[in-house]
């Protein structure tokens, strides 16, 4: 059991080495994307399912309560989190349509989307993306190694080079805090420098 837990430790930080090897110099630009965002008072929209979602309500809730530094709450919103409307789309709709739906509702010329599918072939994300795509928004997606359909739809692609969901996962979620530290941090001194 010992060396089953020191290699999945292992196996973790392998591949958020590997996929910060071949992916920092995409998180700055997209740190630079959502702090030009938010700066402009507009929005970031995020969405997944099951283990995704909760990643997407995690983001969602550093930007809007704070991550590192006291500040002004950033606009933010997980679309997975209000059970109504996800249940009332799914009913009277199709559960395809639950992240679609919402977008066309809440999204703003000026908004960026974060879409987050382990897989990249959840049939609710992928319709949302295109949806973002057609209100011209900047679409952001976390997947893993074979979500190349998600990919081929998004202006920014963070894939974690490992077919394993829970490694994926993990690499997602420090993907979030990273990006959130340093829109803090551009903003921040952005606002210092005036």
């Amino acid at each position: 059991m010992k060396q089953k837990i020191i290699n999945i430790f292992k196996e973790s930080i392998a591949v958020k080495e590997r996929f910060l090897d071949e992916n920092i110099d995409t998180i700055i630009e997209v740190s630079v994307l959502l702090a030009d965002t938010f700066s402009k008072g507009n929005k970031l929209i995020l969405f997944g399912n099951g283990g995704s979602a909760s990643d997407a309500s995690h983001i969602a809730a550093e930007f809007v309560n704070r991550f590192k530094m006291e500040r002004p709450a950033f606009p933010a919103i997980a679309l997975n989190t209000d059970t109504a409307v996800l249940t009332s789309i799914a009913n009277d709709y199709d559960y395809d349509n639950i992240f679609e739906r919402q977008l066309k509702a809440f999204a703003q010329a000026g908004d960026a989307v974060i879409a987050i599918s382990t897989s990249g072939t959840s049939p609710n994300v992928i319709k949302a993306v295109e949806a973002a795509k057609s209100k011209r928004l900047k679409t952001i997606v976390f997947t893993g190694a074979k979500g190349d359909k998600l990919a081929s739809l998004a202006d920014y692609v963070f894939a974690v080079p490992s077919d394993n969901t829970p490694r994926v996962q993990e690499t997602h979620i420090v993907l979030g805090h990273v990006l959130c530290q340093m829109v803090e941090e551009i903003i921040f001194e952005s606002h210092r420098k005036r």
